[in-house]
């Protein structure tokens, strides 16, 4: 049996595959390419270009091929983007999930691990935040995963398709050997952009507020590598295999890093001086988001490997030095 990994050619997803395969696991990619990058994939795998929200294409997948369990990473997931372009997530994110789920009834697909997000939780109630925890996303992106969750939940209870949701906090890293890492046309998330300035990409990196009540005045967060993210997918889908009910569980490493303390173990990482400049606030930034990752620890058995910042900044390294463009390279 072999495991669909959905948006397998996007950055979380193509770390994901290698992981399964480093498994034991076969596995069959779909991707619409839009931010994804064919190159990520291995030649190896069975590699399906395509859109989820086609159900033609979903119906061909599983027609052609014995599958087990769905893996889902398709989603539009640029937080400011979902700000401005609200429809265009909903029906990217919400349709996309509504045609895969539909497809699996058919297909009679009874697994689903999904990748969602921290955005879930809007402004924290408090520190470190549990899976229990309100939900009040302040944007369209985080509201349409709450949605895809919600939908998982209710169709899980009529048609017996098992779940399990990962809420991911600040993803970062690449393989190890620096041969797949991130490489989005419009990068916003910080470890690439603090790389950046020792590339030569931009002259200085920009901290958006250094008057925060934290213990250096810069926002404080949660990361964790891009490969413990994977090995938790896999952790998930052995869980659901073994009889476990579908679940939600938050992916952190539960201790918080904050905005110049990345930059100096880049620094460190590099051996670049990386200039700072202070810029304002932006709006809606809280002080802290760190995650209490206990409950995937404690039922997931899940343990990073990744733990210190330099660990992860180094693999981030390595992919850019070896990558200064990306997949163009």
């Amino acid at each position: 049996m072999a495991v669909l990994i959905c948006g397998g050619a996007g950055y979380i997803g193509s770390h994901n595959v290698r992981v399964f395969m480093k498994h034991g696991e076969e596995v069959i990619v779909v991707d619409n390419l839009v931010t994804g990058h064919r190159a990520s994939v291995p030649d190896n795998v069975k590699f399906y270009e395509g859109d989820i929200r086609n159900g033609e294409v979903l119906d061909k997948i599983f027609t052609e091929n014995k599958i087990d369990a769905v893996i889902h990473f398709c989603a539009c997931s640029l937080v400011g983007e979902s700000v401005e372009k609200p429809l265009k997530y909903f029906d990217n994110n919400v349709w996309g999930m509504i045609s895969l789920l539909e497809a699996m009834q058919r297909n009679n697909i009874d697994k689903i691990i999904f990748s969602s997000s921290a955005a879930t939780y809007g402004e924290p109630d408090r520190i470190p935040i549990l899976e229990s925890d309100n939900t009040n996303p302040t944007n369209p992106y985080g509201e349409s995963k709450l949605i895809m969750e919600k939908m998982m939940k209710w169709v899980s209870n009529q048609h017996k398709i098992n779940y399990v949701s990962l809420r991911y906090f600040n993803v970062a890293g690449a393989w190890k050997d620096g041969s797949i890492g991130e490489d989005h046309r419009y990068e916003t998330h910080l470890v690439p952009l603090i790389l950046q300035v020792p590339l030569g990409k931009r002259p200085h990196i920009t901290v958006y507020g250094d008057d925060y009540p934290t213990k250096d005045g810069t926002c404080i967060r949660d990361y964790v590598h891009v490969c413990d993210i994977a090995e938790a997918h896999v952790l998930a889908l052995n869980y659901l295999r073994n009889g476990g009910k579908s679940d939600i569980f938050n992916l952190g490493s539960g201790d918080g890093y904050s905005v110049m303390e990345m930059i100096n173990a880049a620094r460190k990482v590099s051996g670049h001086a990386i200039p700072v400049e202070i810029g304002a606030r932006r709006p809606g930034d809280p002080a802290r988001l760190v995650a209490d990752s206990h409950k995937a620890r404690e039922i997931l058995k899940w343990s990073p490997e990744y733990v210190t910042m330099e660990d992860i900044i180094s693999t981030a390294w390595a992919w850019h030095k070896s990558h200064p463009q990306g997949y163009t390279d």
